[in-house]
């Protein structure tokens, strides 16, 4: 079932998106994710996005990536997944974004 599937209040989930789009400095999004997530959950992001950029990179294998990140095999397995193959192309539009030099 892909994100977007999941049964949820749309408004909230937009409000949420727009409380997000509203943070400007990494300060910001530090204290706000502090308040919105427990420890466990912004160290699954940071290890989901560090799978992300590993798998970018290429050269290793997922081995390698997995005890880089001190990640499971499960997990570099989901976010290569979700890197290639998935419609939403998240994780994409963000490496792509953040290689770009800004002018």
């Amino acid at each position: 079932m892909a994100y977007q599937d999941i049964p949820t209040d749309q408004d909230a989930r937009t409000a949420l998106f727009d409380a997000i789009l509203s943070l400007r400095t990494r300060e910001e999004v530090d204290a706000f994710l502090s308040d919105l997530c427990t420890p466990s959950e912004i160290r699954a992001f940071a290890e989901r996005w560090e799978v992300a950029r590993l798998l970018d990179a290429g050269g290793k294998s997922y081995r390698e990536i997995a005890e880089q990140a001190h990640a499971s095999p499960t997990t570099v397995v989901r976010v290569a997944r979700f890197l290639k193959e998935m419609p939403h192309q998240g994780y994409r539009l963000v490496l792509d974004r953040i290689k770009r030099p800004r002018h």
